[in-house]
């Protein structure tokens, strides 16, 4: 019962009522299907007798009604008003209103009262007209509007066209609404409530304490009495990708409440103005001009949002005198449609839908996502990061590699003990048979692993001298580690995409590289418009060492354009004790739509044995004012030179939740490493979160399969049966191996194609 009912939430809550985009087939077999059981299994009009039809109108049990009654009433009252608006339940609009009506009873209503259900819609419409017919009693129905939006939109026009009378002042040249006022009059007998709000300004910097004083005087009118519907106006001769008032429908999120959405009805004012000429000079199609700007302004609230799923009903309107009118004097627009019975009719529905969810409680059944947009991070997500960050340095020596190197320092090196070798060209080496070139080819790779081994044990040495030396010296006498500046170097200038722009501008973006430790670049936008320069950020890295066995390493990027801001960035500091523990904290900042995420973290890795290494570290992380605190342990056992074993646990808590996790990793090495990084790996992942446990297993090997040829293969597998094989080489002499990966990706696509013939075949037949 639960899907069914997320899914009526989503029809009752999101969906339009009136749109330039047609119903859906399933909507609108849902809604044909609909009226057509209705009319099927009804009563007809002689079967209710007047005492039943008097009892249903006066409830003398002197019971309270309950929700279902209540909703009779309402749809008695509907028809009512459909009846005097010369609507039938047949017409698109209604029958969507219908069906939603239909929809929320059923999914309220018990068993017992589900043939009542199925008969209510006929009967409340028979009951609706001999109301209408005799008059009695008298409808009690009423209708409050809000009307909002910026200043010079139509706004006060509109409430003049609604009552067909002046009821407020308006001004083509400067704003004609200063202080919010009411408007209470009839139309078709129905009590309208209209009340004006002063326009709200283009979103700037000078314009937000205005706009901010506006809507918090809103929110307070509006506390005493809440509005039925509120009518948000855009013109549609102004709308534009460019010109998207984002930070406006923003505020008014912010300061009046997401919910008001739910409630409002877009007006889309000077319908007939709109520039109905394509770039090519062609005259454009007025639906699908329509249906382009609707798509625009919708999506700018889905953006201040933060939430895709609303869609709001949508009502051209055009108030200028010299629009064109029908027969009967009413003002039309472009496609032939009166619009002011048709706005009427939208705010009698929308409050009717809203009576509807109040009484059968679904007003708090769905909320939208939070106003500031924050991206709330993943408990499981920030466990795993958690287990993965390590403590770094550029310049301590890997303790695994260190301890392998150690164990053949006191051997001879055997490198210096091989003889002499003759390099052959490529024409020699031609001349080999195949014997001999694999046996030269075979002497060569070892003779290079040897003296890669050679290189690493003098390095580990140096290191090692570096240190004793350092401890041996006082404080005073210790050398000065900062070097002068060498000579700054300009670095190679970026290869930009071709521009509309005159001359080259190459030498705008040129940057100079002083010292190995600070490097400051542009970033190059590869995906950019051809009329662009080709750069959207700059990119900062900063490595260095500084006193006392210090490590400093910055690194980060910010892109930003017209609309957008991002950064990243990642600053760590390392203190290594020699022969000691070694310490790293550092902070991490990243932009999540409009917020930021910053992460504190601290690591301290230390050998409590020879061939044990622990670590224990910390994390902070502050996301849309909710903090996150998590701390684990991890140990690492080194057995030999050539297996290692990792254990760790991590736990994250923050906003009332709690997160666990935790890991087990066998890795063997080749016997050549760290010469090569051969490898075969075997991981297990334990994740726990709300109740739901997470148990996946993985294994990773690296390995060479000749002289030059690299692969890698990884497999992973989680309790839920879901996972992924991926197998990668890489080549510097079979290129044929490429035309393995290009066979595979012709193979998929043409199954795709296959797959979506058959289902789109199967649909055909269903």
């Amino acid at each position: 019962m639960k899907s069914v009912r997320d899914w009526l939430f989503s029809q009752l809550l999101y969906k339009p009522l009136v749109s330039s985009k047609p119903l859906s087939s399933d909507e609108g077999h849902q809604v044909k299907n609909m009226l057509t059981k209705s009319n099927q299994h009804t009563s007809t009009p002689d079967q209710i007798s007047d005492a039943g039809l008097w009892q249903y109108q006066h409830n003398t049990d002197g019971r309270p009604k309950d929700p279902l009654a209540k909703i009779e009433d309402l749809q008695v009252k509907f028809f009512r008003l459909l009846h005097r608006f010369g609507q039938s339940a047949e017409n698109l609009f209604v029958a969507k209103v219908l069906y939603r009506l239909h929809l929320a009873t059923v999914i309220r209503a018990k068993e017992s009262d589900l043939k009542r259900v199925i008969h209510s819609s006929k009967r409340a419409r028979e009951i609706a007209t001999q109301q209408e017919t005799s008059g009695l009693p008298e409808l009690d129905f009423s209708c409050t509007i809000l009307v909002l939006g910026k200043t010079g939109v139509g706004k006060s026009s509109t409430i003049n066209s609604i009552f067909d009378q002046t009821k407020t002042t308006t001004d083509a040249f400067q704003p004609a609404t200063n202080r919010i006022q009411e408007f209470v009059g009839t139309v078709n007998g129905i009590k309208v409530r209209v009340i004006d709000t002063p326009g709200l300004l283009p979103s700037s910097t000078c314009n937000l304490k205005r706009n901010k004083r506006i809507l918090h005087s809103i929110k307070r009118f509006i506390r005493k009495s809440p509005p039925d519907i509120v009518l948000y106006f855009e013109r549609m001769d102004f709308i534009n990708a460019g010109c998207s008032d984002f930070p406006l429908l923003r505020l008014v999120s912010e300061v009046l409440g997401s919910a008001i959405w739910f409630h409002t009805v877009l007006v889309m004012t000077h319908a007939y103005s709109a520039i109905l000429e394509g770039p090519d000079g062609k005259i454009v199609n007025f639906d699908s001009y329509v249906s382009h700007c609707i798509d625009l302004v919708q999506h700018n609230i889905n953006q201040a949002l933060s939430d895709k799923r609303l869609e709001n009903p949508v009502l051209l309107v055009e108030n200028h005198p010299q629009c064109p009118r029908n027969f009967m004097g009413e003002k039309t627009l472009p496609n032939g449609q009166v619009w002011v019975p048709q706005l009427l009719l939208c705010c009698i529905c929308t409050k009717v839908l809203g009576d509807v969810n109040f009484l059968l409680k679904f007003q708090n059944s769905v909320e939208l996502e939070p106003v500031s947009g924050a991206r709330i991070p993943s408990l499981p997500h920030l466990v795993s990061s958690l287990l993965n960050r390590s403590v770094s340095s550029a310049s301590a020596m890997d303790y695994e590699a260190d301890e392998i190197l150690c164990s053949c320092s006191e051997q001879e090196d055997e490198y210096d003990q091989l003889p002499p070798i003759q390099i052959l060209s490529k024409a020699q080496f031609e001349k080999l048979s195949k014997l001999q070139k694999k046996e030269y080819l075979d002497e060569l790779d070892y003779r290079e692993t040897l003296y890669l081994k050679k290189h690493l044990k003098e390095q580990s040495h140096r290191c090692r001298e570096m240190l004793l030396k350092k401890q041996n010296l006082s404080a005073s006498e210790r050398p000065d580690d900062q070097q002068a500046s060498s000579e700054p170097v300009p670095l190679l200038d970026m290869d930009l995409p071709t521009s509309f722009d005159s001359g080259c501008p190459v030498h705008r973006y040129r940057h100079l590289v002083t010292t190995d430790k600070f490097l400051f670049r542009p970033v190059l936008n590869a995906h950019g418009w051809d009329c662009d320069v080709g750069f959207d950020g700059v990119n900062l890295e900063i490595a260095t060492k500084m006193k006392n066995d210090v490590f400093v390493r910055v690194t980060g990027q910010m892109n930003k354009d017209k609309q957008d801001f991002s950064i990243q960035s990642e600053c760590s500091a390392t203190y290594v004790e020699p022969k000691g523990p070694t310490y790293s904290i550092g902070v991490d900042v990243r932009s999540a739509d409009r917020d930021l995420i910053c992460t504190v973290h601290g690591n301290t890795k230390f050998r409590s044995m020879k061939h044990n290494i622990a670590e224990c570290g910390f994390c902070i992380t502050s996301c849309a004012n909710k903090q996150y605190l998590g701390a684990k342990i991890e140990d690492t056992v080194l057995i030999g030179n050539r297996l290692k074993i990792v254990m760790n646990a991590g736990q994250i808590v923050g906003a009332g939740q709690v997160a666990y996790g935790g890991s087990f990793e066998a890795s063997v090495r080749g016997g050549d490493y760290p010469m090569r990084n051969d490898n075969v790996g075997l991981a297990m992942t334990l994740l726990s979160f709300n109740k739901e446990m997470v148990l996946s297993g993985s294994l990773k090997s690296e390995f060479r399969l000749s002289r030059s040829t690299k692969a890698s293969v990884s497999a992973s597998l989680n309790n839920h049966k879901m996972g992924q094989i991926c197998i990668k080489t890489s080549s510097s002499e079979h290129l044929q191996i490429a035309l393995v990966a290009v066979y595979s990706i012709f193979k998929m696509l043409l199954r795709r194609k296959e797959t979506e013939k058959i289902g789109k075949e199967t649909m055909d037949m269903g």
